[in-house]
């Protein structure tokens, strides 16, 4: 294992603001620090939630602020959780070169943005929305950027923590389209949280040396024979499966949902067991790509069938 950045050499670290960059270049840092690519799959999210609570597709104001204020609290979770792991950042390989340790910005540049994305989105789902969803929304950024992120150092139990707030954004969708959050809400909790945890995993696995640098107690860290990371793996995917099925057995979706659901999940179940039996990184690579590909086509037939 090849030494990492230590936390003396990332160079975000000397100041709290960043030396100053081309507009363009702070604009895609910025960028950078919301993590749009991984929010589309949030606000995803939030959006199965709201077809399936049988929120009106027709009203677009009341969909449209929905999904933009959930996309900003995503993104400032985002923002506040690397500025809370900027120096563990700058030793690992595949993060050094982001925004904050690689010193393109500062602490205080990404604590104002991270404040400003936070509160726009909330402020947007409070007067746009409902004051529940906007309580969801709130439950996830407190517990993704106040008790996950502090736990990572600490616990390889926090990835189990981490899938908490990730599961929300269908529980922010119900909410913006019901007055309560009845059993739907919760099976698509269940169904986001389950779904996490493989592919984390998977993650956890293919960049165990990054974490191990940085001083993440990971499951594959601390356990590095690979086989605790191999049977939580298949057990939570198997887990999924009920969960998966659970929409057509609550009424909320029908026979078409029910048999795509089925072959999804058991195809994911199968790349789970084909992981846990090899443990190698080109299977943990399907793991978490079949992961990828597995929540947005679960949405699709979940809406479709809907409609």
């Amino acid at each position: 294992m090849e030494s990492g950045v230590g936390v003396k050499d990332a160079p975000a670290l000397h100041g709290t603001m960043a030396p100053a960059l081309p507009a363009h270049g702070r604009m895609a840092d910025y960028t950078a620090l919301a993590k749009p690519r991984l929010n589309l799959l949030v606000v995803g999210s939030a959006v199965a939630g709201y077809v399936m609570a049988g929120g009106n597709t027709a009203d677009i104001a009341t969909l449209g602020w929905m999904t933009a204020g959930t996309g900003l609290v995503a993104g400032g979770a985002s923002a506040f959780n690397q500025l809370m792991e900027r120096r563990r950042d700058g030793m690992m390989r595949r993060t050094r070169t982001r925004p904050l340790p690689d010193g393109r910005l500062g602490a205080g540049d990404a604590l104002v943005f991270g404040g400003l994305l936070s509160l726009s989105g909330l402020l947007i789902l409070a007067l746009g929305v409902n004051l529940l969803a906007t309580a969801v929304a709130f439950a996830t950024l407190a517990t993704y950027a106040v008790v996950y992120t502090p736990l990572k150092p600490v616990t390889s139990f926090a990835t189990v923590i981490g899938a908490v707030p990730g599961a929300l954004p269908p529980v922010i969708g119900w909410a913006a389209a019901a007055v309560g959050l009845s059993q739907g809400a919760w099976i698509l909790f269940g169904i986001v949280f389950l779904w996490q945890l493989p592919h984390f995993l998977a993650i956890a696995w293919i960049y165990r040396e990054d974490y191990a640098r940085a001083g993440f107690p990971m499951l594959p860290v601390v356990e590095p024979d690979g086989r605790s990371t191999a049977r939580h793996a298949v057990t939570y995917t198997a887990a999924l499966l009920p969960f998966a099925l659970a929409p057509t057995l609550a009424g909320l979706s029908g026979v078409v949902y029910f048999t795509g659901a089925l072959v999804l999940t058991l195809a994911l179940l199968a790349t789970s067991i084909r992981f846990a039996m090899t443990r190698t990184i080109a299977d943990a690579r399907r793991l978490f790509f079949a992961s990828i590909l597995y929540l947005p086509l679960l949405w699709v037939l979940m809406i479709v069938d809907r409609t």
